[in-house]
């Protein structure tokens, strides 16, 4: 008899801890992002990022060695065409946004739910790689019309009156570009720009996630604006080093008209004729555009899934 009633509440027990068990796994699985939440955050941060995007193509376009920093470029540009000039292509920088990045954190997201464990445990960072290279892969062919306009109306200022394009906004680019030139080129360096989309998501997007948890991790952080902060910064200064050379070649390839140029010949090119430091041409202000950009987007990221999950 007492055999049996020991049984019994072992299995009582035994059913109690599943329950609970059970309990905390449901717990641990955060309700889903909306499809959009990382393009809203980077059109915003788009807004602080435009001019520094500006001086960086500016600085990357230019032939041998520039005799102007990023301050100096953004004052010449300023002086000599208005200040509202450093704010030139906008509306193409929101497009190449609302496409290429909603794409990349979307997608990102999703695969990170697909592939990752269900039992609520970390993520492996190998995972994350992945998931990062994939949704780079797909984010950065959905934006590369948005990103040949974009990089065409920043650098129109530079170039000889008889050069400019003068697009009057994104979508009067994108038309003109395939009635003048035809649609293939809306897909003029889509090669370089997937590789940098690549590198940028699983540098960006993986490295963030990797220092908030290792920040979480320790006693002084909580899951707060410091913490996201720094996560940014660090996550900027990672995807700003590991993406310049491609960059480079993209924007080059990007600016260009005429025959289409390979990225590896673009490379040789560069190399040959102005050197490897050239590869990094514009770090400064491409640092100085993606560290901002970066730490602006992922704070209005968190706090638009505070406010989206807080409403459901």
């Amino acid at each position: 008899m007492a055999a049996a009633t020991t049984q019994v509440q072992h299995h009582e027990q035994l059913q109690a801890v599943k329950q609970v068990q059970q309990a905390a796994a449901v717990a641990v699985v955060k309700p889903r992002d909306p499809f959009w939440l990382g393009g809203a955050a980077s059109c915003a941060a788009a807004f602080v990022s435009h001019p520094f995007d500006l001086a960086k193509v500016r600085l990357q376009t230019t032939q041998g060695v520039s005799k102007q920093g990023m301050i100096g470029t953004m004052i010449n540009v300023a002086r000599h065409e208005g200040f509202f000039a450093l704010y030139t292509g906008l509306s193409a920088s929101l497009l190449r946004q609302g496409t290429y990045s909603t794409v990349r954190f979307g997608t990102y997201d999703l695969l990170k739910e697909k592939f990752g464990p269900k039992d609520g445990s970390r993520i492996p960072v190998s995972t994350m790689l992945v998931c990062g290279v994939l949704a780079g892969c797909v984010g950065g062919g959905f934006g590369n019309p948005a990103d040949v306009v974009n990089i065409r109306m920043v650098n129109d200022g530079k170039l000889p009156k008889e050069q400019q394009r003068h697009y009057k906004h994104a979508f009067d680019g994108l038309f003109r570009i395939v009635k003048e030139e035809g649609p293939a080129q809306l897909m003029r360096g889509l090669g370089p720009n997937m590789n940098r989309a690549i590198l940028m998501t699983s540098s960006q997007l993986v490295s963030y996630d990797g220092f908030k948890r290792q920040l979480l991790a320790t006693p002084w952080f909580k899951d707060n604006l410091a913490t996201h902060f720094a996560s940014s910064l660090l996550a900027g200064l990672v995807a700003t080093t590991v993406c310049a050379p491609l960059d480079v070649l993209k924007t080059r390839i990007m600016n260009s008209s005429g025959s289409s140029t390979s990225s590896t010949q673009m490379f040789f090119h560069i190399v040959k004729s102005e050197g490897p430091a050239a590869l990094f041409k514009g770090w400064l202000p491409a640092f100085l555009r993606l560290g901002p950009h970066t730490i602006v987007t992922f704070i209005v990221l968190e706090q638009l899934k505070v406010m989206v999950h807080q409403k459901k």
